[in-house]
């Protein structure tokens, strides 16, 4: 497989929270794990809600305490994406949804789509979003993120 066919996206509905979070580990992981050029890895939403916007403070402060680098401007996910990237993966049953049926316009689409949490060795399935929580709330979506994009990145390397 040729390294730009290995593309995970995550995403989220306003793409400022939990998918900036993901994306920010999982390079962190490849890139520690001297496979980040092998992957192209973003993230983005299934609304338009904070597009052009950076990732939520909290989120932020959460990636600077555990040392996890986090450049991110919130965008929309396109048709091309379904295309384009041979993974996509989202934070809950409302994103998969949104998701399945956004891929159904695209003609021959080829990403898988599926549940980051699905990789989740401790079976939390489900990534809430912590937007209306605390900061323990964003911890605890970057330590299940941490878990998932771990298993994730063993299985698929």
């Amino acid at each position: 497989m040729a390294a730009e066919e290995r593309m995970p996206l995550v995403e989220k509905r306003g793409n400022i929270c939990r998918s900036p979070i993901a994306e920010a580990v999982f390079k962190k992981m490849a890139t520690d794990g001297g496979v980040v050029d092998q992957w192209r890895i973003d993230s983005a939403a299934t609304s338009t809600y904070e597009i052009g916007n950076p990732p939520d403070h909290r989120g932020q402060a959460c990636m600077k305490r555990h040392g996890v680098p986090m450049r991110h401007v919130a965008r929309q996910v396109t048709k091309e994406d379904f295309m384009s990237f041979e993974h996509i993966l989202c934070m809950d049953e409302s994103n998969l949804s949104d998701l399945k049926r956004k891929a159904k316009s695209v003609k021959d689409y080829t990403a898988k789509i599926e549940l980051l949490g699905s990789y989740d060795p401790q079976k939390q399935l489900i990534i809430q979003d912590p937007y209306y929580g605390s900061d323990e709330d964003f911890e605890k979506v970057y330590e299940q993120c941490v878990r998932c994009c771990k298993a994730f990145l063993e299985k698929t390397s």
